[in-house]
This record gives C-alpha cells, sequence and structure tokens, in this order.
C-alpha cells in the first residue's frame, strides 16, 4: 500500500481475498438479476484505491449479471483528481464521503436518481438520517446525512432535506476505536485518555494520516479534560493549535513508540508487542487475531469515530454504461455483497438483506453482539473466533449507536495539516 494514500487506505485489505473465497461467503443464492449481458457484455470501470476492491464480488456480479466489473486503482488522492479533472475516465467511483465537500462543487458527479434505486428505502438510517434505532447519533465531521442529498441531478449544493437525487449509496462503513493488547495491559480501558497514559510511555502509537489521527487525537484531548470541541470534524485554529501542543509535550516525553501509516505497520507494531495500544481499524485487529495474539478493538465511554464510502456516478454516464450502473448497484444492496462484507467486521448499506444472505449464527454474532454458536471463520477460512466469544463492542445498536464523530476534512486543512507535520517533525 502507498503511503501516499492520505485517507484510511487499507481498511478493506482483508477483502481483497480470492474469488475462490466466494462459496464460503455466500450461502443462499440471489436471484431477480438475470445475466442479461452474458451476449453482449459490458464493462464498468470501478475507480477506487485497492483498498474498495474484492474480487469476489466482482466476480459473483459477473455471475448474476454479466456485466464486468474493471478495477482502476488508484491512491485517494488520485480518486480525487480523477473525479475532478476526468469525469469520463470512470464509470463507477467508491469513494468517501468526507470528500464530498471537495467533489461535488466540480459539478463531475452527479445525483443518482433515487426512483432507480430499488431498496432506496432500506438504506441503513445511521446514513440517510444520522439516527440508529430511532436515536440520534453523533454528527460531528462529515456525516453521510449532511452530504447525502443534492438540490438536483446537476447541482453543487447539498440538499438539507430529502431529494431524488443521492450523492453516493453507501458501500460499507464502521466505528473506530482503539486496538489494544489486552494480555500485555492486564487492566481494564475504558477511555480514549489511555493513549496519553504515561504508564505507556514507548508503547503507544497514533495513525499518521492527518485528517483521521488529529480527529483520534481530538478524542483523547477531550477525554483529558483539555479540549471541548466545537466540532472534532471542523475545529478552529485555536483547537488544532491546543490539540497539536498536546501531541507534541507527549511526544518529547516519549509516549510514542511510532505513527503508524500503513494497514501493515499498525498490525506489526501490535502483533509484536511494540505497542500496546494505538489508533487502529477493525481489519488490523482481525489480522493481529489471525496470528493467534490476543488484540481487542475496544469500546470506550466517549463513543467512536465513524467512517463510510459510497458508489457515485460521474455526469459523462449515459445509455447502456448508465443503466448498467444502476443494476450493479442495485445488484450490490440486494444482499449477497452487504452479508461478504458483514463477514468482516463492516456494516453494509441494507442490513435487511445481508441478513437473508448470512446465517442466523453469523448474524448473532457480527450484527447483534451474541455469542458466536459456531466458530467464526476469517477470509481465509482461518479460525477468528472461537464458539462462545462475542464481538468487541456488541451489537450494530451498540457500535453505530455510539458514534461521536465522523471522518472529515476540514475548513482549515492546509493550517492542520502543516501544525500536524510540525507534530511529527518535533
Amino acid at each position: 500500500m502507498k503511503k501516499s494514500d492520505k485517507s484510511g487506505l487499507s481498511r478493506r485489505t482483508l477483502l481483497k481475498g480470492s474469488a475462490a473465497f466466494a462459496g464460503f461467503v455466500g450461502t443462499q443464492a440471489v436471484t431477480g438479476f438475470p445475466a442479461v449481458h452474458a451476449d453482449e457484455p459490458i464493462t464498468l470501470r470501478y475507480l477506487s484505491t485497492a483498498t474498495n476492491q474484492s474480487p469476489a464480488i466482482a466476480a459473483k456480479a459477473k455471475e448474476v449479471t454479466g456485466i464486468n466489473i474493471e478495477y482502476v486503482t488508484v491512491t485517494t488522492d488520485d480518486v480525487t483528481k480523477r473525479i475532478v479533472t476526468q469525469p469520463d475516465s470512470f464509470d463507477l467511483v467508491d469513494t468517501e464521503y468526507f470528500s464530498l465537500r471537495n467533489l461535488i462543487p466540480s459539478g463531475n458527479l452527479m445525483g443518482i436518481d433515487a426512483k432507480k434505486v430499488k431498496l432506496v428505502d432500506k438504506l441503513a438510517t445511521a446514513m440517510t438520517k444520522g439516527e440508529v434505532d430511532g436515536k440520534k447519533i453523533g454528527n460531528q465531521g462529515t456525516a453521510p446525512n449532511k452530504v447525502f442529498y443534492l438540490e438536483k441531478q446537476r447541482g453543487k449544493e447539498f440538499a438539507k432535506e430529502p431529494t431524488d437525487w443521492i450523492t453516493l449509496i453507501p458501500t460499507t462503513y464502521n466505528a473506530d476505536t482503539l486496538g489494544i493488547r489486552p494480555d500485555l495491559i492486564g487492566r481494564p480501558i475504558t477511555s480514549w485518555s489511555e493513549l496519553l497514559n504515561p504508564e505507556f510511555k514507548g508503547k503507544a502509537s497514533i495513525l499518521n494520516i492527518p485528517s483521521i489521527g488529529i480527529m483520534d487525537a481530538a478524542m483523547v484531548n477531550e477525554a483529558m479534560g483539555k479540549v471541548q470541541y466545537g466540532d472534532k470534524g471542523n475545529m478552529t485554529k485555536e483547537e488544532i493549535d491546543k490539540t497539536i501542543a498536546t501531541l507534541i509535550e507527549a511526544k518529547k516525553a516519549g509516549q510514542f513508540r511510532a505513527f503508524w501509516t500503513d494497514f501493515n505497520e499498525s498490525v506489526n507494531l501490535m502483533a509484536s508487542g511494540e505497542t500496546v495500544i494505538q489508533s487502529m481499524w477493525s481489519p488490523a485487529v482481525t489480522a493481529v487475531r489471525l496470528k493467534g495474539i490476543p488484540c481487542t478493538f475496544q469500546p470506550l465511554k466517549e463513543g467512536y469515530r465513524a467512517w463510510a464510502s459510497g458508489f457515485g456516478l460521474p455526469r459523462t454516464l449515459k445509455g447502456k454504461q448508465l443503466d448498467a450502473a444502476y443494476e450493479f448497484i442495485n445488484w450490490f444492496l440486494s444482499g449477497w455483497a452487504g452479508a461478504y462484507l458483514n463477514r468482516q467486521g463492516y456494516y453494509s448499506a441494507v442490513l435487511e438483506t445481508a441478513k437473508e444472505n448470512m446465517e442466523p449464527y453469523e448474524w448473532a454474532f457480527w450484527m447483534e453482539g451474541k455469542p458466536a454458536e459456531k466458530d467464526i471463520l476469517g477470509p481465509d477460512g482461518g479460525l477468528l473466533e472461537k464458539a462462545g466469544s462475542v464481538r468487541d463492542g456488541g451489537s450494530y445498536v451498540e457500535r453505530m449507536g455510539a458514534v461521536a464523530c465522523w471522518n472529515s476534512i476540514m475548513d482549515e486543512n492546509a493550517y492542520m495539516v502543516q501544525k500536524w507535520n510540525e507534530f511529527i517533525a518535533a
């Protein structure tokens, strides 16, 4: 993975298993999508980072719909550049909601017609309304419901109320927290403030992707009572200064073992025991566990930092290619892909159809927070959790219901990056 991918690049590394694994992850046939393109195949150029791509999903889509998925793999920065400068170089893009404030003003993404999305009314309310189980969740940062709708199909401004024009159809989302080595810590960890606890001097690590790392730092600062933020995802210069000052003070005191950028770095730091507490992503915790090493994606009382990705359509798309894009999106929401993603620890856009494509014991473990009735296998078919285990953070409602903020790009982003670099260089 390239370090130039600055948005959370390797979250989905575990999704890149071979298509051969498709037999394990799909237990029910998906119907209603005849391979109508078998005689006249259509290829969709799917633009995203490597971490948003899955050979197994592409193979299943081809089998069911007859549509070829041709992955166009670039860095996160280049996803944005392509959309802004070359909208005719792709047919479908999978990008993060926090990027939309930079993308929509270009006019190069068109609103997705809600009337053509069969399950639009079933999309997770965490995305569409900022609610889980009927209750509002944290919306600091770029919460998807803030940027979910456009005023018109070719609009360059977000609508404040639901419309027929959707910016991105959700592909996957999750709530991130700290990873810990419970065997090496030996006591309960309940707060983000523990990342800067001197008890873990030289054994802590933070994510060195500025726009995400500073939000983790803000969760820590607020938990320590040092700063009360108006919006952790859109800090003032004064809030940025206070946040960075805390980090520099901790760094000079020797708190940090490393600053990781790449998924594999985070895995190796935890697996080796060089760090015992750090910013982490769910699949990285999974990767450590698959090595047989204890690692916990730790629920914390202040809540989670969330992120979300979704499908967008370029304004240049038309005709059969446009029809095929809607067909692929509708297939993606129909359950097989959602179940595949849920089994990796992510959350899918339409929970109802994903559930229909999972075994009851799988759904109970991944989504309801219940003890596993059977062994839970990882993406490679290896043992992930033994029967009786409970998922870190519990159920979907407990995890997504405890979101405090969302990944974002701040108004003061240039200033923030400058100050973050001062911290790294200190």
